[in-house]
């Protein structure tokens, strides 16, 4: 009944047990490796796209590694943990995710190499941890440049290039100047640090060119009018989380018809009812009413007779930015709003877009200031991945405003703190120096990968960026013509609190997993097998 040898004898039957070098901590390495192999060749200007599709037999193709992570489902328990600090990443920055990625598997692939070589894995942390401390101090030492106005167009859109460029080669100037103009409108006039990316918003139309995109002030929806009115200037907004028809009663009833008479009267007293609430909402003065769902005919007849612009909604997400946009509070009874619960907008208005009928709302207030750039594009997988770009550069504005300090790019701030780390190495006593050093070598991963990318000679690109470093820590690799410059001369620039978050949030992630040394997993609960439970009926695919 019991078994009386290893840790499995203490368990369930079914449970499993790893522990040592060999089970646990390289088992673990190896995980890491193959999920930062799998992004590492999207990084940069020149990364490839990889086509996922997700457990919904959705379909992406993109090169952003946040998407890539979110959407694989990752099952491998220290795998799982990187996927969640380029989560936390995302959620903090937006940005520099795939930087996380690719440097916590090259630190995991030098601490094989040292475990290899037989240096013990408590001489690693202690040397991963130096370094780590020592990396963080030499980030606040380099070479930046700190912006003065966030609300210069020129400046905000030279800061946001790199970051864009990395996912959109070659539209970075394009989209750098729609964000920039977008997330300037949406500023608050008084405290800029009240800047939220909820304002800047991304309206997809099919059809055109990606240049034909533009930016409009105010908030876009993808519906026009149900009446003849086109456009209303600073109106009272009503907005409606419900059916916009006459209410139905609950039970059934039979009615009995005598004559044509009887027919004729049947709904007029529902009508007159629905009449007096579309007439008192104009009394009220609104003159635009926002609904949630089904619009009835008789609804839109008496919109049109008391000359309300009528929008139809059938997004409830949508609903509630439209209530934010315009300053409104969504109710569920057809009944006249208060004042409280009205919006306003300065204007509201009809526009056709690539004969996409669409509503512009547009509210000037600090809190509602909010801002659509309308993507063109030919193919939906396109407009995605150019809307997952322009989201990027948003959340680098915000982060910008946050602290507007910005590094060298271009891998050059990774290769100046790859040498400092070398250096740093060979002043240490101890065994740990080994560890030190390696973690220095795992930085020359980014330069070393973006040159890989562009299809250049990593070894020459990198012996060029050595050379030119003892100058400067502000010397990388430019890829759209293969030259070693200044980055920070060239514009190719990285937020320094993007890099210090996704530096810290890797370090700590290793450093965690290298500390294991056993994996206990206990048998999985009970319960239908997934696969069986939801099998698709016969005949479902023909």
């Amino acid at each position: 009944m019991f078994d009386s040898t290893g840790a499995s004898s203490l368990m369930k039957e079914g449970s499993r047990h790893y522990s040592g070098l060999e089970e646990a901590m390289c088992r673990n390495i190896d995980a890491c490796k193959q999920l930062s192999s799998m992004t590492r060749s999207a990084l940069g200007p020149h990364g490839m796209n990889k086509m996922v599709i997700n457990h919904l037999e959705k379909l992406f193709i993109t090169s952003d590694a946040a998407t890539i992570i979110r959407e694989t489902d990752v099952h491998h328990p220290a795998a799982k943990m990187i996927a969640q600090a380029a989560k936390m990443q995302e959620n903090e920055c937006g940005d520099g995710t795939n930087l996380l990625i690719s440097m916590a598997g090259e630190l995991m692939q030098q601490a094989q190499d040292l475990i290899t070589m037989g240096l013990h894995p408590s001489e690693i942390l202690i040397g991963y941890e130096k370094a780590a401390k020592k990396s963080m101090e030499l980030l606040d030492s380099l070479d930046s440049y700190t912006s003065e106005n966030m609300r210069d167009h020129a400046e905000l859109t030279r800061l946001i290039k790199g970051p864009i460029a990395s996912k959109q080669f070659g539209l970075e100037d394009f989209l750098a100047g729609l964000i920039s103009e977008a997330s300037i409108h949406a500023m608050p006039q008084g405290n800029i640090g009240g800047f939220s990316t909820e304002n800047v918003r991304v309206q997809k139309i099919l059809g055109g060119g990606i240049y034909d995109s533009e930016v409009v002030h105010g908030m876009v929806v993808t519906r026009g009018s149900m009446t003849s009115v086109r456009r209303c200037t600073d109106c009272k907004v009503a907005v409606f989380n419900t059916n916009i028809e006459m209410q139905q009663g609950e039970t059934k009833g039979t009615v009995l018809m005598k004559n044509a008479e009887d027919l004729l009267n049947y709904t007029k007293g529902e009508e007159e009812a629905f009449e007096n609430f579309v007439k008192g909402l104009a009394e009220a003065g609104i003159e635009v009413v926002v609904g949630s769902g089904s619009m009835s005919e008789l609804a839109q007849h008496y919109f049109e007779k008391y000359h309300i612009y009528a929008v139809k909604i059938m997004s409830k997400w949508e609903l509630k930015r439209i209530a934010r946009a315009v300053g409104a509070t969504p109710i569920v009874k057809l009944v006249t709003p208060s004042p409280d619960e009205l919006g306003f907008a300065n204007e509201v208005a009809f526009k056709e877009i690539s004969s996409q009928w669409c509503t512009i709302f547009r509210r000037d207030q600090d809190e509602n200031k909010m801002a659509t750039i309308v993507l063109r594009g030919s193919t939906t997988a396109m407009l995605d991945d150019t809307e997952r770009a322009i989201d990027n550069g948003v959340s680098t504005v915000k982060t910008l405003i946050r602290n507007p300090k910005v590094l060298a790019g271009a891998g050059a701030t990774e290769l100046w703190l790859g040498q400092q780390i070398q250096k740093f190495a060979k002043e240490q006593p101890g065994l740990d120096q080994y560890a030190v050093e390696k973690f220095g070598v795992s930085y020359e991963v980014i330069p070393r990968t973006l040159a890989e990318n562009a299809g250049l000679k990593a070894e020459k690109v990198l012996a060029d960026l050595n050379a030119k470093s003892v100058e400067s820590s502000a010397f990388g690799i430019d890829v759209s013509d293969g030259e070693v410059k200044n980055a920070m001369e060239a514009s190719i620039f990285d937020s320094w609190e993007t890099k210090s978050w996704a530096l810290k949030l890797c370090f700590d992630v290793v450093i965690t997993i290298l500390r294991v040394d056993q994996i206990i997993m206990s048998k999985p609960s009970g319960g239908p097998k997934m696969d069986q439970a939801a099998r698709r009926p016969d005949g479902y695919d023909e």
